[in-house]
């Protein structure tokens, strides 16, 4: 089993322990290192401070600047090298060698760190790899470009290599690639008080655990059991008459927003991840979760909107090429829109009123689109909306939409009576209503065909949607319009 290394009491062929290298000393809290002469209300770096450490940068005075970055707890020497510029973030991390510490390194953004990872030699990568978690230190190389990835895998201990290359051949954000690969796991005949004196009698054990899995002959899990019932019940007890026989394995291959979501689901602490066969390699404990919920949903918030990672680190290559293919889709779906008010250009000629009304009706609609459509995102997201209640929620949504079209229709109505004529109120109130109804429906029925598709709805459910509220909206009170008389082609 990759970066697994096992450890058996005396007496006792069976028993196993996998460890991580010790943590080293406790750091110190963050609140312990908030003063007012560097952090200001809300524990963030004051300007003036950045503004003094840029000073001393540019002076090339590192002695100033180590003596203004020591005090600074590492999750703030990380924020620093952040703030400050890009060209003088090499030259900060030279200044204060000694406390770019694993910690550091692990706080920064990550197109921070893959920046300065590609600056500094494969040895001093590997070095600082070797001294966190496997998944921390995939994590560290993982985007790099795979020639640097193999010069830094090159220099490490031969039990991360083997971690690091079975990490890396997993696909990316899945449990293979996120997993921590040390954990408790036990054989089913010992006892509790087997497992308590083993423990005892190790005594290094550094890594925080919260249950010790329960595993058959071929490692494969067969329940687990919580550290609080372990040290409660007697120690005659066998494992396997205290465990939790049910449990949630997690598939090495599953997809980090799934785990998530079965976490939250289950309300769970930890969860041992198996590989195909069933085997025990590694699990997933709710810190890691934590990072996972906040990641995706970030990151579907700005897929919706087509800014790609919408990181203020990103190269500018790549926030270009993210966004901009976007704009020229939602250029060509606009194209659309612009044709139908073409084809009623006659009409619009004829009744300047047209003109002044006809956007407020796409605009209402975009917006009831853009509302029904996170809704849906968000459903698919966290699995509340399947094709098992897919035509329950489309009805839901489109008595919604109903709803909120004859409200908004009845406003935009009677004002359109009295400033134009009770024709025309009626006309925009008819349209609005049916705009808002397709939007209520497409914002639905897009991601779910997305989804269907194989296709991540938050990618491009924007673009779809908007146009087809654009283009429903002008045909609908353009249309009635000339269906009504009010104005010809």
């Amino acid at each position: 089993m990759a970066d697994e290394r096992t450890s058996r009491p005396p007496g006792d062929d069976d028993l196993m322990v996998e460890e991580r290298p010790d943590a080293g000393a406790e750091e110190a809290r963050p609140d312990d290192r908030i003063d007012d002469e560097r952090h200001d209300e809300e524990n963030r770096l004051k300007p003036k401070y950045i503004a003094s450490v840029r000073e001393a940068l540019a002076t090339g005075d590192k002695s100033a600047v180590y003596e203004l970055v020591e005090p600074l707890h590492h999750a703030d020497i990380a924020d620093l090298i952040e703030l400050i510029d890009t060209d003088q973030r090499d030259v900060l991390a030279a200044a204060i060698t000694d406390l770019m510490s694993v910690e550091v390194v692990a706080e920064l953004n990550d197109h921070v760190r893959e920046e300065m990872m590609e600056a500094l030699p494969p040895e001093a990568v590997a070095t600082i790899a070797e001294q966190l978690e496997t998944d921390d230190a995939v994590q560290l190389i993982e985007d790099l470009d795979e020639s640097d990835q193999r010069a830094i895998i090159a220099e490490l201990e031969p039990e991360m290599q083997a971690a690091v290359n079975s990490a890396l051949s997993y696909p990316e954000e899945t449990a293979g690639r996120l997993m921590n690969r040390h954990f408790m796991a036990v054989p089913e005949h010992l006892t509790v008080g087997d497992l308590i004196d083993y423990l005892r009698i190790e005594g290094d054990l550094a890594h925080d655990f919260h249950e010790v899995f329960v595993i058959d002959a071929a490692h494969r899990p067969v329940g687990a059991c919580a550290l609080n019932w372990i040290l409660t019940t007697p120690r005659t007890i066998r494992l396997t008459d205290v465990m939790k026989r049910d449990q949630t394995l997690i598939p090495v291959t599953m997809d980090q927003e799934e785990v998530a979501l079965m976490f939250q689901k289950y309300a769970l602490i930890s969860a041992a991840v198996v590989d195909e066969s069933g085997r025990l390699v590694g699990q997933m404990t709710v810190d890691d979760i934590v990072h996972i919920i906040s990641e995706e949903a970030g990151e579907d918030a700005l897929l919706l909107s087509g800014a790609g990672d919408g990181d203020i680190n990103e190269p500018i290559r790549e926030a270009y090429s993210s966004r901009v293919r976007w704009l020229i889709a939602n250029l060509g779906t606009a194209v659309v829109a612009s044709a139908i008010i073409a084809f009623f250009g006659g009409a619009i000629e004829q009744l300047v009123a047209l003109a002044v009304l006809m956007p407020i009706v796409a605009s209402i609609g975009g917006n009831a689109g853009t509302q029904t459509m996170a809704v849906a995102v968000r459903a698919i997201a966290t699995n509340q909306l399947t094709r098992a209640n897919t035509w329950r929620i489309v009805w839901r949504e489109m008595r919604v939409a109903m709803l909120n079209g004859v409200t908004v229709a009845v406003l935009i109505g009677i004002a359109a009576a009295v400033l134009f004529s009770p024709m025309m109120g009626a006309v925009i109130a008819a349209a609005m209503v049916i705009n808002i109804a397709v939007a209520g429906l497409a914002g639905v029925l897009v991601p779910v065909v997305f989804e269907r598709l194989g296709q991540d709805p938050a990618v491009a459910s924007s673009v779809f949607v908007t146009m087809i509220t654009d283009s429903m909206g002008f045909f609908a009170f353009l249309g009635l319009a000339v269906a009504s008389g009010l104005a010809t082609l």
